[in-house]
C-alpha cells in the first residue's frame, strides 16, 4: 500500500484544499493529512490561525478524500515522517516552512521517499491567507 503524507495549516477549508487532497490522493493508496499545530503556525505565520488545531482537525477527520488526519508533532514537524514512513510527500506549490530540511532528513531515516509539489488550484485567487484578510476587512 501507497501511503501519501500532505501537511498544512488547513484553517478556513476551501475548495483549493480539496484540490490539493485530490491531487494527493491520486498519488498513492492511503492519503494522510498533518495538520500544523498552532504554536508552528504562530512561528510561521505570526499569527495564530482563526481555529484552533483541534477544531481543524476535526472538520478534516470527515473529508472522504482522506484516509487519517492527525496533528503534528509541536516541536519536531520531522517526527511524523519518521512515525509514517510515507512513500510519497506531497508538498503545495506555495510551501516553503521546513521543506529546506526534508530531504536531509529522509536520508538521517532511511527513507526512499519521494517528494513532489502539487499544482496550484487558482493561486492568485484562492490562497488562505487573502480570504483571511478578505474577511477581516469586512467584520
Amino acid at each position: 500500500m501507497k501511503t501519501v503524507l500532505l501537511f498544512g495549516t488547513f484553517d478556513l477549508l476551501h475548495v483549493g484544499h480539496l484540490s490539493f487532497f485530490k491531487q494527493g490522493r491520486k498519488l498513492g493508496d492511503r492519503l494522510v493529512v498533518v495538520i500544523a499545530r498552532d504554536v508552528n503556525v504562530k512561528k510561521i505565520k505570526g499569527q495564530l490561525p482563526l481555529h484552533k488545531e483541534k477544531e481543524r482537525l476535526e472538520l478534516l477527520k470527515h473529508i472522504d478524500l482522506i484516509d487519517e488526519a492527525m496533528l503534528g508533532d509541536p516541536k519536531d514537524i520531522y517526527k511524523v515522517v519518521k512515525k509514517i514512513k510515507p512513500d510519497v510527500i506531497a508538498l503545495g506549490y506555495d510551501q516553503i516552512a521546513f521543506t529546506d530540511k526534508l530531504q536531509s532528513k529522509l536520508t538521517e531515516f532511511k527513507l526512499a521517499t519521494k517528494i513532489v509539489r502539487l499544482k496550484p488550484f487558482q493561486a492568485k485567487t484562492k490562497k488562505s491567507s487573502k480570504l483571511k484578510a478578505h474577511l477581516m476587512m469586512s467584520i
